[in-house]
């Protein structure tokens, strides 16, 4: 596949390089809301600009499932891939760091810095398959202790795409106070019975891998490890964020070059996902994976509060929800419910875009004008 044995978790460990990270480290055991706590945990996070004195500056910034706090910045020791949205983030850009203190954090459970699965649990050992359920509140509770610590009393915006989404949704619904302006992209009030059933058939492919080990596998050799079973989960992943129009006018049923499909070779979009399912073997951890997916799975705002329409309710920000016209995977009709139910008229908006989901990633252009109708005086 072009790259060396995978690891046997692509996770950030202690000793290697920081990178551009800070830590958090939470002031107490976190109390979970499946039941019990996780104790000695902390956050790893990413600033860009500087802070005002009054902490009124501040824009949290949260990331997808595979992503990380690396929101700006070039691949470097320590961060596998550059930044996920460096065009948007920088002194004249639309996240003006001029202006603006932009804060990334990895999310509770990942595997770049925060502690999740293949971090130390008390006794030392990886925390592995012990590692506890999570949800989209027990991470953004995390989040809020961090903001906390920064002092940052209100954001002036929350931004977030996918499962970053969920999160700034979560943050807007159960901290309005703390959120002064939102803008969620491409995600969902709640998990469908189709977005389980995509994320639990991938889940099943880690846990068939013999590398599994029920998840105690963070210790053993390159190659040892799950990594079939990861990029098998990738490869699945891949289909649903990318859209059928882009595979056919990218891929077509072209061979890979050199290869014969005909005679056992691989078209070009086998070696497409070929790629992928090796490049997050290198950079994630399995354990993680599951972790955050079993949380998106859970990700439900109307939960315990009265249904979506009563939880949307609670959100006093200025939002715009906004949705990828070719998405399969969290189609737009789901960011047009989030838009009915928000207080606020003419919520929606609609990125043009033939890649599917990843175009709220791809499509910066088009992100930059809704960053500017939220933030005063941003750039578009």
């Amino acid at each position: 596949m072009g790259l060396a044995v995978p690891p046997a978790t692509g996770a950030w460990r202690d000793g290697d390089p920081a990178g551009g990270r800070h830590w958090f480290a939470l002031p107490g055991p976190l109390a979970l809301e499946a039941g019990g706590t996780l104790p000695d945990a902390r956050l790893a996070y990413e600033t860009w600009g500087s802070l005002t004195p009054d902490g009124s500056n501040a824009v949290l910034v949260l990331h997808a499932l595979t992503g990380d706090s690396h929101l700006a910045g070039p691949a470097a020791a320590g961060h596998p891939t550059a930044g996920w949205w460096d065009e948007l983030v920088g002194p004249g850009r639309p996240l003006d760091t001029d202006r603006w203190f932009v804060v990334t954090p990895n999310v509770l459970g990942g595997c770049q810095g925060s502690t999740g699965p293949s971090s130390p649990a008390p006794d030392g050992r990886a925390w592995g398959g012990r590692f506890p359920l999570l949800t989209q509140r027990d991470q953004v509770a995390a989040e809020a202790l961090l903001a906390d610590a920064l002092g940052v009393e209100r954001w002036a915006l929350v931004v977030g795409g996918s499962m970053g989404g969920m999160r700034a949704l979560e943050w807007a619904v159960a901290h309005p106070s703390r959120v002064g302006g939102l803008l969620v992209l491409a995600t969902a009030a709640a998990a469908s019975a189709e977005q389980i059933a995509h994320a639990s058939t991938q889940l099943h492919a880690i846990r068939s891998d013999s590398g599994w080990h029920g998840g105690d596998y963070h210790h053993l050799p390159p190659g040892a490890g799950p990594h079939r079973g990861l990029g098998l989960a990738r490869r699945l992943a891949q289909i649903t964020y990318r859209s059928e129009t882009e595979l056919a006018t990218r891929f077509g049923r072209a061979p890979q070059a050199g290869e014969h499909p005909w005679r056992g070779g691989r078209f070009a979009v086998e070696s497409y996902l070929d790629h992928h399912a090796s490049k997050l073997a290198h950079r994630f951890d399995a354990g993680s994976y599951i972790v955050l997916n079993e949380a998106m799975n859970a990700h439900d705002l109307g939960r315990g509060r009265g249904g979506t329409a009563a939880a949307l309710r609670r959100v006093t920000a200025p939002a715009l929800i906004a949705a990828v016209d070719s998405d399969r995977l969290y189609p737009p009709s789901q960011q047009a419910e989030l838009a009915t139910h928000l207080p606020h008229a003419d919520a929606l908006r609609v990125i043009s875009s033939p890649y599917g989901h990843d175009g709220f990633l791809l499509e910066t252009g088009q992100v930059a004008p809704l960053l500017a109708e939220l933030l005063p005086g941003a750039h578009r």
